[in-house]
């Protein structure tokens, strides 16, 4: 073995995050989750996470400092990355994942001079509404990263859009830093699933088509754009959501509000607001016509991966690294949007949108047999571009770049 792969194999990785299993409620924590159980095969990880303490090996929980639980939200996660930072000494290299994270990587940094990785899953300048969210805490979420990012050994970003968003908005960034390496989706865990007492649950009509939406309830996923675009749906077709976790009262009582008044001009508005298990998730989406997502802002989306795995095509907005995992017209359908520049994402022409989105998801479940056949493209593609092992592979040669 060359002193190359030595290195490698013995380097220590400590991974910061604040979702980690059983606590995970985004896209981000299934990133981290599954890149762990693939890095683990040849890294010593070590993982600091939030919240409740783990039975997991290697795997450290904290929470809020006591002198901090009526604080706000940001000096909150300050408080925990402290505590994480100082537990990183003897690491050889530190890689947090999303803000409330960064911090601790880049103290950990600063105090025991090692390499900072960061994987971006989003990007604070790009979600001004989280201000609803946080506050005063908001400008303080912006701060840190953007001095984490700036100051980084490296940045992995999960699709090329990521990687344009990250060089825009920190432009103080040396591009030559800034890598590309996807999301990924275990292909074994979502696979077509079949269910029909968990359907019949859920008030699911297998024999009517279907559109299914997978989210949590914020403004970058663009729920109200689908609700709208819903209304026009043929009457036989059902819509379900699968939504949860609304980042605010304000945009809760607004989706509430929206899914009341369709409930009242269709039947087959099946809202599940609980967090599902991944095998019953697995099965909802496997029986639907197709999958929606109507994002106005996502850096790749893994959700579209899951929908993807389980043998359906996706229709999604062409923003972000949604076009990087959806072939259109061959695993689905991608819809054109204008967006405004400062932040929001919010279309230009919300009208024209709402339209060209209800055109996609009509286009979808007009041919059921056509969707199939895209459904079977869908998974092969996924199969073969989105490996976690792969994606583990490319994590480790940033790590072996950076290295000290």
């Amino acid at each position: 073995m060359n002193s190359e792969c030595y290195s490698v194999l013995h380097m220590r990785v400590d991974l910061l995050t604040k979702e980690y299993p059983p606590e995970i409620y985004g896209g981000a924590g299934v990133h981290v989750a599954e890149l762990v159980k693939a890095l683990r095969t040849s890294l010593d990880v070590q993982v600091r996470c939030f919240g409740a303490q783990r039975e997991e090996a290697d795997v450290t929980s904290y929470s809020v400092p006591s002198d901090l639980v009526a604080a706000n939200p940001a000096l909150q996660t300050i408080g925990v990355n402290l505590l994480m930072a100082n537990d990183t000494a003897g690491a050889d290299l530190v890689h947090s994942h999303t803000w409330y994270a960064n911090e601790a990587g880049r103290v950990s940094q600063l105090l025991h001079g090692i390499p900072h990785v960061i994987t971006a899953h989003s990007l604070e300048p790009l979600r001004p509404w989280k201000a609803e969210q946080l506050g005063g805490g908001y400008r303080l979420s912006s701060q840190i990263e953007k001095s984490a990012y700036e100051a980084a050994d490296a940045v992995i970003a999960v699709s090329a859009g990521m990687r344009q968003d990250i060089l825009r908005s920190y432009p103080d960034i040396d591009p030559d830093k800034v890598h590309v390496v996807h999301n990924g989706i275990d292909v074994d865990a979502w696979a077509p699933t079949s269910n029909p007492q968990l359907l019949e649950k859920w008030g699911i009509d297998s024999s009517r088509p279907s559109v299914v939406f997978v989210g949590r309830i914020t403004r970058q996923k663009g729920l109200p754009y689908l609700l709208e675009a819903a209304g026009r749906l043929p009457d036989e077709v059902q819509l379900i959501l699968c939504a949860g976790a609304p980042d605010t009262p304000e945009i809760k009582a607004e989706v509430e509000s929206k899914v009341a008044e369709l409930q009242q001009q269709r039947d087959g508005v099946v809202w599940i607001s609980d967090h599902l298990p991944r095998h019953e998730l697995a099965a909802i989406l496997s029986s639907a016509t197709t999958f929606v997502c109507p994002s106005i802002y996502e850096p790749l989306g893994i959700v579209n991966l899951e929908a993807m795995a389980c043998g359906i095509p996706v229709v999604g907005t062409a923003t972000g690294g949604i076009p990087e995992v959806v072939d259109d017209g061959v695993t689905g359908w991608l819809v054109p949007i204008e967006q405004l520049q400062d932040g929001t994402g919010t279309p230009l022409h919300p009208e024209q949108y709402v339209s060209d989105l209800a055109d996609a998801m009509r286009n979808a479940v007009s041919d059921p047999e056509r969707a199939k056949q895209m459904g079977v493209a869908a998974r092969e593609r996924a199969r073969i571009h989105f490996d976690w092992m792969a994606i583990a592979e490319q994590t480790r040669a940033i790590y072996n770049l950076v290295k000290r």
